[in-house]
């Protein structure tokens, strides 16, 4: 049947179109709808970073999101603070120590100790130390901060027999070396009077 020059012939669904020359196409009639795509029928999937939602790490925040003095920042290399005015030392030493004869006897002989401090400066001190005055300096820093008892190490036990002993000596030496530090590496303590009539006195 010819309509206006063109043949249309409907094949199986399919439209032929006959121009009247060689040249003939065939195209679908009309395309079926295609099902909407599942999980289990489409072949395709997104990838990971599309299906999430657009989320900013904390990497990605500008600063400007950030409120302001919410972080601070400071620079203990140069400069001073109140901290930094208060630790002033740097190690403690102790090296040697002497044994003092009260009399010929040996009655009333005692040890004094050779202390070295560096401080942050690079300056060193030098005291010279019994072990009562190690145990006047923890009692008096007690009585002045009464409730740092918990981070106030203890001094090494007391000797009567075997005081002069090498090994005894040389475990005093460590315990009192430990205190030493451990007092002056706390700003409380190190700035504290009570301290300071321990190193000029």
């Amino acid at each position: 049947m010819d309509v206006a020059g063109d043949r249309r012939l409907l094949i199986h669904g399919f439209k032929s179109v006959d121009h009247g020359d060689d040249e003939s196409r065939t195209f679908p009639a009309s395309a079926p709808p295609l099902p909407p795509p599942t999980e289990t029928s489409s072949p395709i999937t997104s990838p990971p970073y599309w299906v999430q939602s657009h989320r900013r790490s904390a990497s990605q925040v500008s600063v400007d999101s950030v409120l302001h003095g919410g972080i601070t920042l400071h620079d203990n290399t140069t400069g001073y603070s109140d901290s930094n005015d208060a630790c002033w030392a740097r190690s403690v030493t102790i090296d040697e120590h002497a044994v003092v004869n009260g009399n010929r006897t040996g009655i009333g002989a005692f040890v004094v100790w050779n202390i070295t401090i560096e401080t942050l400066s690079g300056s060193k001190i030098n005291l010279r130390k019994r072990y009562s005055e190690f145990d006047t300096l923890r009692r008096n820093l007690l009585m002045t901060f009464p409730l740092s008892e918990a981070s106030m190490p203890p001094l090494p036990p007391k000797g009567v027999v075997s005081k002069f002993r090498p090994k005894f000596l040389d475990q005093r030496r460590i315990g009192l070396r430990y205190f030493l530090n451990c007092i002056l590496l706390n700003p409380e303590f190190s700035s504290s009077p009570v301290m300071k009539d321990f190193l000029f006195t």
